[in-house]
């Protein structure tokens, strides 16, 4: 029985129902389900893996009687340098209010999200991410609410979650459309036992396995036991559909929104989306993930890795000489093997009829050219040319020009970073819905300053929830985010500071030069615009007083 029919049934049955084994057991076969579907893309990921820790020869077939195994690294460079650009551009969110009344807790909002992000280490999340999006084409983005931190006060969790724990229905492209999420995880049985008492004694084994990456050392998971994590969407008594929560192991139910009185019409999250944000780089149709750079640029680098190969076994062979020899041909084998020895005992004359060396064919030079057409291939298909790595090349030797040139062609990775940014403004929206439902307690927050000191802020959510005055409820407040870049990489600020001499050098903080300069930055576009004509405002009133 489908979940969705047997929902159906329970809902027609009774407003009311709790989530038991019979509930659980028709959940496990779902995720059954999702799982098979996802076998094709769990054995891609952990190929890829395998590529990226350039062990790829144990993927395709060796050349039989091929000693050398070449292995080049041009498909780990274009990872490379393209996560170092995620770095360089790594998001800040600033909160804009929607309404006029709202100004003050959107300036609240844009100190305080950051201060969020900075106590769950969302950098190296964010790096964690970016390497595994990659890779692998997607990552997946974790915004929970954890009632256990702060003294169990309560807050925000953000996590990467791997491809390989979570399962969702297949067929669509937008996960929040899925009917059922689960989220996995192996603990240890005894662990669990000790956080929830009531499982000593009971069956935790599941009939389901995880998908395991291939380990240089020995992972035994033995005494580790199965946790799900069950997110989905049902239809309350009021036709409202809600997100409910279930965790459970085996048939054991640990946590149920639904068996709270609490929780069980209004659900887990009061913003009823799943708590988790996929950010895709290579989109495919029917999957909510894509692919990534080692699925696009394996086949060059293959190819790259087996002609280096013939290149370098012709090598070898060539440095080192064989002979074809006659079994009458009188030489002391011993001596001839070895190089220390001067002098070599022969009987009789010695001729190429006896002793001939073997001739080994030098391969043509077409084979490099096809190296070079491949290695050419894999950079331009990943996007990883010369000068996007910072290289010049043909006869470029300006500065000026080498910058404009790796401006222009780091067009992809700015396209990259976009989908980044639209997921980074979930992970932002998530977290202003998890403060609205939770921070029913007034705590501190230490925020950072624009001179770069700090100052402490204390915050509720009282003024996020909709008052009553006189039984009419008052509007939700609503805000829109805005991603900008906190870091900046080395070419921009150098182009910044560049700017910022250049219109000092043609007078445009000159106040007799006002009316002109305004004239002139009303038809630019540039980063800080907004503070130099403010500035040029200010020097031109403090030089009428």
């Amino acid at each position: 029985m489908k979940l969705t029919d047997f929902f159906k049934e329970k809902e027609a049955a009774a407003s009311r129902r709790k989530i038991g084994k019979e509930e659980i057991a028709v959940a496990s076969e779902v995720l059954r389900d999702y799982k098979n579907a996802k076998s094709a893309l769990e054995s891609r990921i952990v190929e890829d893996e395998q590529w990226w820790k350039l062990r790829h020869w144990d993927t395709f077939d060796k050349e039989k009687g091929t000693k050398t195994k070449s292995v080049s690294a041009w498909l780990f460079n274009a990872i490379l340098n393209k996560h170092a650009d995620a770095m360089d551009s790594y998001p800040e969110a600033n909160v804009l209010p929607r309404d006029r009344d709202d100004v003050e807790e959107a300036n609240k909002l844009s100190g305080i999200l950051p201060a969020i992000m900075e106590h769950n280490n969302f950098e190296q999340i964010y790096s964690d991410n970016w390497w595994y999006k990659l890779k692998h084409g997607c990552c997946v983005y974790g915004v929970f609410w954890n009632s256990e931190a702060e003294n169990r006060l309560g807050d925000i969790q953000i996590k990467k979650i791997d491809l390989l724990n979570i399962f969702w229905e297949p067929g669509i492209n937008d996960i929040q459309k899925s009917r059922n999420l689960f989220i996995v995880d192996l603990k240890d049985k005894d662990v669990l036992e000790s956080e929830y008492p009531s499982l000593r004694g009971k069956a935790m084994e599941s009939s389901i396995d995880i998908k395991q990456y291939i380990y240089d050392e020995q992972v035994d998971v033995k005494d580790k036991v199965l946790v799900i994590d069950w997110y989905y969407k049902v239809r309350n008594a009021n036709g409202k559909t809600v997100l409910h929560y279930c965790k459970f192991v085996g048939d054991n139910v640990l946590f149920a929104s639904e068996n709270m009185e609490e929780y069980r019409e209004r659900g887990w999250y009061d913003h009823g989306e799943y708590p988790i944000v996929t950010d895709c780089l290579f989109p495919e149709e029917g999957t909510p993930v894509g692919s990534g750079f080692v699925a696009i640029t394996k086949n060059p680098q293959m190819y790259i890795d087996k002609l280096n190969d013939a290149i370098l076994d012709n090598a070898i062979m060539s440095a080192k000489p064989r002979y074809f020899a006659k079994i009458s041909a009188g030489v002391n084998e011993q001596e001839f093997l070895d190089w220390s020895k001067p002098i070599i005992h022969v009987e009789g004359d010695i001729n190429e009829e006896r002793l001939r060396p073997i001739n080994v064919a030098q391969l043509p030079p077409s084979a490099v050219n096809v190296l070079q057409m491949k290695i050419d291939e894999l950079k331009e298909t990943s996007a990883n040319t010369d000068f996007s790595r910072g290289s010049a090349a043909g006869g470029v030797t300006a500065a000026s020009a080498i910058a404009a040139l790796q401006e222009a062609g780091n067009k992809v990775c700015r396209d990259m970073l976009k989908t980044t940014y639209r997921a980074y403004t979930l992970i932002n929206y998530l977290c202003i819905e998890l403060i609205r439902q939770f921070y029913t307690e007034t705590r501190s927050f230490r925020i950072g300053t624009p001179d770069g000191g700090y100052q402490f802020s204390d915050y509720s959510n009282k003024n996020l929830i909709p008052s009553k005055d006189n039984e009419i409820s008052h509007r939700k407040p609503v805000f829109d985010i805005a991603v900008k870049t906190q870091k900046k990489s080395p070419y921009t600020r150098l182009s910044q500071n560049e700017l910022a001499k250049e219109l000092f050098g043609l007078g445009f903080f000159n106040p007799e030069n006002r009316t002109q300069a305004l004239a002139a930055l009303e038809i630019m576009d540039f980063e800080g615009k907004r503070a130099i004509e403010e500035k040029i405002r200010e020097l031109s009133q403090n030089e009428r007083v």
